[in-house]
């Protein structure tokens, strides 16, 4: 008889552990996973695909209006926010649906309920403990609600902000990262009257530079509000359900709803995970070597739970390259450089490789060609929207280091770039590359103008080297 009731037990049932199970199952293993909400996880449900469905959803209006110049005459437009909201969970609902059937058909057994860690392999689930030769976690992240502002209980998170019964007339954004630029961009494109409070003079911290203060102008030209070097410091609810923000500066903000987007953190309270012996972090995330191994032999994490890099595609990685490793007879870890990322705000933004502050940091010398123009689209829809492109190059190896772009398309340009530069593409290599004319996707293998160092013009004026030197 078998020593364990399973070769591995997930916790969690999204896109990591998901597919870190079904792999494990096709080789062979006896595997169970719980879950206490839906399959597919935040990805599927919360997150990345009713976001994306009502990015689309958001973008008809602007569309409407640029018709006009290309000859079209429309009636205005009617929006219905209750038929949008019934389309995406119908698709949300097929899609639950799916994620069930491929873990059956991989021989997965799904216990419902929400798992806790009794010992290094005992998992305990709604009263009910099964053991397993190993344990992997992967309960991803929840969003991040700051205690220390008096009012908080009447603020909502990005978990409800895609399911509002009625649309807001005014919505309040508190944050400026990939999720608060996402959100903004949408509800404004349906019709809400968004403003924007952040820490920051613009949004997006830990992008490229250029990036940020590019798209903060964007969004500032497409009408949302934003507040800057702002922090809120009370809440309060109105009699007629809308909230009124008290701004450290003095300020009020009314609205009908108050969004934080003010970050997530790993998923990992009530989990019994200390009292196994499994080390946490200061954030609460599972740390893990290059194996995915937690601090006990026998407990695995994946996604955003470990705070590595928390994307979808990364944590589908990590989930198939444990399930190889432990399964396959196939060692495999994961490689964390040069993952390309999208932002989905209006206009997208994509970047892979290093910011040019990192690579200012890390590498030393550099060239940096950087391009802006109107998009071909908008020279007849009239529309005052810019798309910027950047690629930075490490001199000494013409070796490109990171390229990122803001404006139309530029998730699914930067997705090809990335195969590029995980190989190691040079300048050179770009230079001889033929554009796709006329796209805007061009322009990254048609740049000539190097910006000017500031340091180098300084050391030129000065008439001696004062370039920063390389770091190691």
């Amino acid at each position: 008889m078998a020593r364990y009731d399973f070769d591995v037990f997930t916790l969690g049932g999204g896109s990591g552990g998901v597919a870190a199970s079904r792999r494990a199952g096709a080789h062979g293993a006896r595997v169970a996973l719980c879950e206490d909400r839906d399959l597919g996880g935040t990805c599927v449900h919360r997150g990345c695909v009713p976001k994306k469905l009502l990015v689309y959803g958001a973008h008809f209006r602007e569309e409407f209006q640029d018709a006009e110049g290309y000859g079209w005459t429309l009636q205005e437009p009617v929006f219905t926010w209750r038929k949008l909201l019934a389309a995406k969970d119908k698709e949300l609902d097929r899609l639950g649906g799916v994620y069930a059937r491929l873990l059956r058909d991989s021989g997965v057994t799904v216990v419902e309920g929400r798992g806790r860690v009794v010992d290094a392999h005992t998992v305990e689930v709604a009263g009910k403990q099964y053991t397993a030769e190993r344990i992997l976690i992967a309960t991803g992240s929840r969003p991040y609600l700051p205690q220390d502002i008096t009012g908080i209980e009447h603020a909502i998170t990005s978990d409800d902000a895609l399911s509002f019964a009625e649309l807001p007339k005014r919505l309040a954004i508190v944050g400026a990262g990939y999720i608060g630029v996402e959100l903004a961009g949408i509800f404004h494109g349906l019709g809400s009257h968004v403003t924007m409070l952040i820490r920051g003079a613009s949004v997006l911290g830990g992008f490229d530079e250029d990036v940020r203060s590019f798209l903060t102008e964007e969004m500032r030209k497409k009408g949302i509000e934003l507040m800057t070097d702002t922090f809120i410091r009370d809440i309060e609810k109105r009699e007629d359900g809308g909230v009124s923000l008290l701004t450290g500066g003095g300020e009020t903000v009314e609205a009908d709803a108050v969004l934080f987007a003010t970050g997530r953190i790993p998923n990992t309270a009530q989990l019994g995970l200390e009292e196994a012996g499994v080390v946490l972090d200061a954030r609460g995330a599972v740390v893990v070597d290059e194996w995915s191994r937690s601090s006990v032999e026998s407990i695995y994490a994946v996604g955003d739970v470990t705070d590595r890099i928390n994307l979808t595609p990364v944590a589908i990685a990590e989930g198939r390259a444990l399930a190889e490793t432990l399964f396959n007879d196939n060692p495999m870890q994961m490689d964390h450089t040069n993952v390309p990322s999208a932002v989905f705000s209006q206009p997208p933004v994509a970047s892979v490789g290093l910011t040019e502050l990192e690579a200012k940091e890390r590498l030393g010398k550099l060239d940096i060609y950087v391009t802006s123009f109107r998009p071909m689209k908008h020279t007849l829809s009239g529309r005052n929207e810019r798309t910027m492109m950047k690629v930075v190059v490490e001199r000494e190896s013409n070796r490109v280091v990171g390229c990122h772009m803001v404006g139309a398309d530029a998730p699914e340009i930067i997705q090809g770039l990335a195969v590029a530069v995980k190989c190691g593409v040079t300048k050179k290599q770009l230079d001889a590359t033929v554009g796709i004319h006329p796209t805007a996707a061009e322009e990254f293998v048609t740049l000539r103008d190097k910006r000017p160092d500031p340091d180098e013009r300084l050391a030129a004026e000065l008439g001696h080297d004062a370039a920063v030197p390389p770091r190691r």
